[in-house]
């Protein structure tokens, strides 16, 4: 199995910056591709952003593509979201995720962290 844990979550202001960490453990060899999804208070969970561990490509959701910017360390088995000019409407419960891609898009599996809170108030 692979155990996901997030940190940098927190309150900011609109149109500032935060980075979240995501820092992956147990079976990373296992590991193709690690993405970020955000679940607001009555909404369901929602893709934001996706990467591949080889080689780097990325996938974002349209509302946060230009603001957002994940990025991963394998060498840390960590994977990174930059997220700048932050909005009120991206607050949210954001987890990390291991899963994988199709021609059809990202794809989570089972592993998932505990999510972090971010709040961006007005």
């Amino acid at each position: 199995q692979v155990q996901l844990v997030e940190s940098g979550g927190g309150l900011v202001q609109a149109g500032g910056s935060l980075r979240l960490s995501c820092a992956a453990s147990g079976r990373t060899f296992s590991i193709v591709a690690m993405g970020w999804f955000r679940q607001a208070p009555g909404r369901e969970r929602e893709f934001v952003a996706g990467i591949i561990r080889i080689g780097g490509s990325t996938t974002y959701a349209g509302s946060v593509k230009g603001r957002f910017t994940i990025s991963r360390d394998n060498a840390k088995n960590t994977v990174y979201l930059q997220m700048n000019n932050l909005k009120p409407e991206d607050t949210a419960v954001y987890y990390c995720n291991s899963g994988y891609y199709t021609s059809t898009g990202y794809y989570p599996n089972d592993y998932w962290g505990q999510g972090t809170q971010v709040t961006v108030s007005s």
